[in-house]
């Protein structure tokens, strides 16, 4: 095997392609069942993965359903994103004594290889656009660099997209182009099995370890079909515009308000936004007053202190911390990294508590546009 090449494995197969990672020193992460959501969480072998199991999602809704079949990856993108196991929630930076010597970090905050399985397009493209944001650049960050060196990625092309995802409209998904050291694409009819592609060598010294068989032309036009076939099939998409122009000319469109009279300003989004990237630090002292630490979290733009200067916030309002938010990911992330910072995953839409979809905020800002163009 090599990369380029084609093979198929059963579903044993992917329960040893989990304990062949694991004998290699990977810390495997992918899929599981957990307080009745889709999570992403560390496997200790591949019979913790979530057969049988799919999901329903709209905005502001997720359930869990039972499926008439075994299918390993008929889930949509969860709450939980690839995100956090590179770029954590919150995270020790320094811990010093009285003497300021910079105490060794702990043993569990020293970054292990990973294996990420069960990656998506779209969330295969969020883990690209992380390595340009926090891993590019004249000062990259360390802590990334050092949790995304040497990680190994298991792909999953999507054939069973959700109710809120719209990757084909951002053109990164469902199926999975490069970055992956392995793909897999599903299949449950007639025997349980995944076409796997190979796209690197050390993908293919894992699956030479696992064992495999040559797939037929059927099986691999099946796959391939699969996927095509699950582009049609998006439960949102994106208005046929140019979004970023939009974005940047829609400052002073009503619609923001009607969007800012429903939001929360909760910051549910950008926690569940497998690109978003923003952080603050917090120091802290124990009562002693003999120990100090200093803490990393995530931040969110929708926090009125984000914004804050001396002698007040910016962005006082829900209106400019949702406009910032959707201008900034949709619009001026390509003037700083390239861009768009949105990869169709819907999170931000299922996980929203009122039912915010930005597919259809970004439509509504277009009938303005082109009302007012007219």
């Amino acid at each position: 095997m090599e990369p380029g090449d084609t093979a198929v494995i059963d579903r044993a197969g992917l329960d040893r392609l989990v304990d062949v990672l694991r004998a290699r020193g990977y810390r495997v992460i992918g899929p599981r069942v957990r307080e009745n959501a889709v999570v992403l969480d560390e496997l200790a072998s591949g019979a913790e993965l979530p057969d049988g199991w799919g999901v329903e999602t709209a905005p502001g809704y997720y359930r869990l359903r039972r499926r008439e079949d075994r299918a390993v990856f008929a889930h949509s993108a969860g709450p939980g994103s690839w995100k956090q196991f590179l770029h954590p929630p919150r995270r020790r930076v320094l811990a010093v004594g009285l003497d300021l010597e910079p105490e060794p970090e702990p043993a569990e905050e020293t970054p292990v290889r990973s294996a990420f399985l069960g990656v998506r397009g779209c969330d295969l493209a969020a883990i690209a656009i992380l390595r340009r944001v926090l891993g590019g650049g004249t000062y990259p960050d360390t802590g990334f660099t050092e949790r995304s060196g040497g990680l190994f990625v298991v792909a999953a092309n999507c054939t069973e997209p959700g109710g809120v995802c719209f990757c084909a409209s951002m053109g990164t998904g469902p199926g999975v182009t490069d970055g992956y050291d392995l793909a897999l694409t599903e299949h449950t009819g007639a025997g349980h099995r995944f076409v796997v592609d190979v796209g690197t060598t050390e993908g293919a010294a894992v699956l030479a370890e696992i064992g495999s068989h040559r797939p037929t032309e059927s099986e691999v036009a099946q796959a391939r079909e699969s996927v095509s076939v699950a582009a049609g099939r998006m439960g949102r998409s994106m208005p046929e515009v140019d979004i970023r122009g939009l974005v940047r000319d829609s400052r002073d469109f009503p619609h923001w308000e009607d969007v800012a009279a429903r939001c929360l300003t909760c910051g549910n989004c950008t926690m569940v936004c497998p690109t978003c990237f923003c952080t603050t630090t917090e120091d802290v002292t124990d009562l002693t007053g003999d120990h100090a630490e200093r803490w990393e979290r995530w931040a969110s733009c929708f926090e009125l202190d984000f914004s804050y200067m001396h002698g007040g916030s910016v962005r006082r309002t829900g209106e400019s911390r949702y406009r910032q938010w959707l201008s900034h990911k949709l619009g001026t992330w390509h003037d700083q990294f390239g861009s768009s910072g949105c990869v169709g995953c819907g999170r931000c839409i299922d996980w929203c508590p009122a039912g915010i979809d930005l597919t259809a905020e970004l439509a509504r800002l277009a009938e303005e546009a082109s009302g007012a163009g007219s």
